[in-house]
């Protein structure tokens, strides 16, 4: 089955928690913290892997989690790192935001590597916080949290070449002509279901890929047919082969015909309309008025486009087709489709776009204090004894917290909560 969409969620793992423990041996009176750091989580990344070439394991798995790292331990041990969370895609998918399409990764190349979400570092054990005023901190950092994103996986194939045209014009013959692909071929539309790739080899050290996409109709940019599910597939070729058919078979117009997937190429998108085409007439064994190649060749070079007669079946002047399609492809760099966000700077952009301060009054009256300051002091500090918690408003209170409530309108004895722990307001 071919799958070329799949939304799904991804999870980079948590880092290990600090621990807070202090030496307890015979032979040393006055042990001070030995408490060791967490190890860090897992990170997700995307592998291009050259052997897929369809997003159907993406069916039915929809979660992805990266593992947590382990907490550290007593005796300074430090705790286990997670594995990355590696996820197989085929080459040519784009993963994009699921909620806007901003595009994250353009796994383009084979074998390429992509982080995505970075697994949280692990948090620091108390023997990081001792000091000549303090010589036994009970406290220690958590791990940092993982971060969790939903993207959607679109695959474009990776075609030099674009096959289009309407449904039984024979592109499936052609592609199997010249190339090993062993595309469906029926004397009915629609034979060919999903998308076919074949690679053309020119010589020792010269070939392209021609991909061939299902049968267009007119009103495919709409949805109709089966064209639209497969136009993405050829945003990323450099050339378009534009299949006629010369011989008139079912009543067809080889004229009419290419004017309407020309439309529909420019409403799908202007940028692909403006690729290079070669204009194809296939059929020719079949053509008992020559005359018809004579106006189809005017029609189209008014377009600027090269036009070129075969026969798919026999083989006639195919040879010529593929050497100068070879000689464009020379002289045509791939480009990329679009450009990138780099997702973990987007992701440290959209905190740093959190107000510094978020101070809201509940309808009991209880003032909830949020913001980039809390939320930032959260990701250290691990609540696991009363230090703890007095070392974490001691700093938030450096950081200008007590101005800040004053602001808002606190008032002495109002009830403030702080990461779900509630305070009283005192002057």
């Amino acid at each position: 089955m071919f799958i070329d969409e799949a939304i799904i969620e991804l999870k980079s793992g948590k880092g290990g928690d600090g621990a807070a423990t202090f030496r307890r041996e015979k032979s040393v009176q006055f042990g001070g913290p030995d408490g060791g750091d967490g190890g860090k989580g897992g990170s997700v990344v995307f592998l291009a892997d050259p052997n897929m070439n369809t997003l159907i394991n993406f069916k039915h798995q929809h979660f992805f989690f990266a593992e947590d790292g382990g907490n550290g331990g007593k005796k300074l041990c430090t705790g286990l790192s997670a594995d990355d969370l590696v996820i197989k895609v085929p080459v040519g998918t784009m993963v994009r935001d699921a909620e806007d399409g901003t595009l994250y990764l353009d796994m383009s190349e084979p074998h390429a590597r992509r982080e995505i979400l970075r697994g949280g570092d692990g948090g620091r054990g108390n023997n990081h916080f001792r000091s000549s005023v303090h010589q036994t901190p009970k406290y220690s950092e958590k791990g940092y949290p993982g971060r969790d994103l939903k993207v959607k996986l679109e695959l474009k194939l990776l075609g030099d070449v674009a096959l289009v045209g309407f449904p039984s014009v024979g592109k499936s013959t052609f592609i199997n002509k010249v190339s090993s692909a062993k595309a469906k071929v029926a004397a009915y539309h629609f034979t060919t279901l999903v998308p076919n790739l074949g690679v053309v080899r020119i010589d020792d050290t010269h070939s392209f890929v021609i991909a061939d996409i299902p049968g267009l109709v007119e009103g495919a940019h709409e949805g109709r047919g089966l064209g639209i599910k497969f136009l993405r597939h050829i945003e990323r070729c450099r050339v378009i082969y534009h299949l006629l058919d010369a011989a008139c078979f079912d009543g067809r117009d080889p004229i009419e015909d290419y004017e309407v997937i020309q439309k529909e190429l420019k409403e799908y998108s202007p940028k692909l309309a403006s690729k290079p085409q070669i204009v194809v007439a296939n059929k020719i064994d079949a053509v008992y008025d020559k005359a018809i190649l004579d106006k189809i060749k005017e029609h189209v070079e008014k377009d600027g486009h090269l036009f070129y007669p075969i026969s798919a079946v026999t083989g006639e002047a195919i040879s010529p087709l593929l050497y100068k399609t070879q000689e464009f492809l020379n002289e045509i760099e791939v480009e990329p489709l679009e450009d990138e966000i780099e997702p973990l700077a987007e992701q440290e952009r959209l905190f740093d776009s959190m107000p510094e301060w978020d101070i809201k009054q509940d309808h009991e009256g209880t003032w909830i204090v949020a913001g980039r300051i809390v939320e930032k002091l959260l990701l250290r500090f691990l609540f696991n004894h009363e230090d703890s918690v007095l070392n974490f408003i001691q700093i938030l209170r450096k950081k200008g917290l007590e101005q800040e409530l004053r602001k808002r309108g606190v008032e002495e004895g109002d009830t403030v909560q702080i990461a779900g722990r509630e305070f009283e307001f005192v002057e």
